[in-house]
């Protein structure tokens, strides 16, 4: 939910404005227990282990020598939170591959994620298929997740709820 992916944005996510009300809502109710993570791009095109600098010359105009260095930041109506509200930068679309979320987790006696944002199939599964592996109780705020392209949005959610009633059907 950062301004690099709001309307008018490089990578703008159309769906961002619908699910950001409701996840001011979720964070206004627990600002203390909110991490935000940030995806901070390359710095410059070509950048990145493997294939990433591959990834950053096709999208050499979003590397930060070509941004406004504030399309990183957070949508101002969820930068008001911070803090108490936390961030965490990352570099990849996981939150947990450069292990400070980990860190930050380990020994703090928090067992369940609740999970919002946007791209449903990129940095949204990415986020719970890491927290499930930890062990973590996953609550993915189906109302508060969005993707760029509708179609691989509802195939993520449809693949999530059928996974979902297939478990409480055992």
């Amino acid at each position: 939910m950062q301004r690099l992916f709001a309307p008018g944005g490089p990578w703008a996510v159309p769906w961002a404005q619908n699910v950001l009300p409701v996840i001011e809502e979720l964070t206004a109710r627990h600002p203390q227990q909110t991490l935000f993570t940030r995806f901070v791009p390359a710095a410059r095109p070509g950048e990145g282990p493997g294939m990433r600098a591959r990834y950053y010359q096709r999208w050499a105009e979003v590397t930060l020598a070509n941004i406004d260095a504030g399309l990183v930041d957070l949508m101002p109506s969820l930068a008001r939170f911070v803090p108490p509200a936390r961030t965490l930068d990352k570099h990849v679309y996981s939150p947990w591959t450069e292990g400070r979320l980990d860190a930050m987790l380990n020994g703090s006696g928090i067992d369940t994620l609740v999970i919002t944002g946007g791209e449903t199939d990129v940095c949204v599964l990415a986020t719970v298929l890491g927290a499930i592996d930890r062990g973590f109780r996953v609550v993915l705020a189906t109302d508060a997740i969005c993707s760029s392209v509708d179609q691989t949005h509802e195939h993520c959610w449809s693949s999530t709820a059928l996974a979902s009633a297939s478990k409480s059907r055992r």
